[in-house]
């Protein structure tokens, strides 16, 4: 695929803001699921963050077989992992030169972004203008509050997912997160769906927007995307 680039954001937040959680931040696989996709295919992508600077990477998402093979390769490659030394910030970015906007979560995106005016309008930009916006599990927080520019919000009448807020409960931290994505996802309008099982894969796509549930969503999420920028 000629000429597509890919803009990819992750969180700089690293924390809970409550004394008894533990440190969060990215969760890398759903970077580096995406990443090896993307790669694969030849099409050239770039790391940014919400201030820029150093990315924190979730603990939780090294540990056991949360470490899966491919991202444990990626972690121990000091070339990639050099990627979320220094990154750019969103207000460094010119959104005209890609194709497709990809959120990667962790729990740390529940924060910064949320309400972020750059990254809302960074996001209705290039939806408005036929870019594909993707995101997957807490990613998906990057998208409650982006409007459109007819005053709507843009996951509205849209089928989507995200993280279930029964799931946090597995997860560990539902006394920790700051609010029930899930409900919000709904509230805004969002068609939401979910695998029956949890923490099964689960990828929703409705026209420029494409939605995966969790970490093992991640791969089949940039498989889709791919599907459509190769018709393009």
């Amino acid at each position: 695929m000629k000429n597509i680039k890919a803009l990819i954001v992750v969180t700089n937040h690293s924390d809970f803001n409550h004394p008894k959680a533990e440190p969060t931040g990215l969760w890398l696989s759903e970077l580096t699921h995406f990443y090896d996709e993307f790669e694969a295919a030849g099409i050239p992508m770039e790391i940014v963050s919400i201030k820029g600077g150093k990315i924190p990477v979730d603990g939780r998402s090294l540990a056991g077989f949360m470490l899966d093979k491919a991202t444990k390769k990626r972690y121990e490659d000091p070339n990639f992992m050099s990627l979320l030394e220094n990154t750019k910030s969103i207000s460094e970015v010119n959104w005209k030169e890609y194709d497709i906007l990809f959120f990667a979560g962790g729990h740390g995106a529940m924060w910064d972004f949320a309400n972020n005016e750059k990254l809302n309008t960074l996001t209705r930009e290039m939806y408005e203008d036929g870019k594909l916006v993707s995101a997957v599990c807490h990613g998906v927080a990057a998208l409650q509050n982006v409007r459109l520019s007819n005053g709507e919000y843009l996951i509205k009448g849209k089928r989507g997912t995200c993280f279930p807020y029964f799931d946090e409960t597995i997860a560990g931290v539902k006394r920790f997160v700051p609010y029930n994505l899930e409900k919000i996802m709904k509230d805004r309008g969002m068609k939401y769906s979910k695998a029956f099982l949890p923490l099964s894969k689960h990828t929703v796509v409705d026209g420029q927007l494409i939605t995966g549930q969790n970490p093992n969503s991640t791969t089949k999420t940039a498989q889709k995307a791919l599907e459509i920028l190769k018709k393009h």
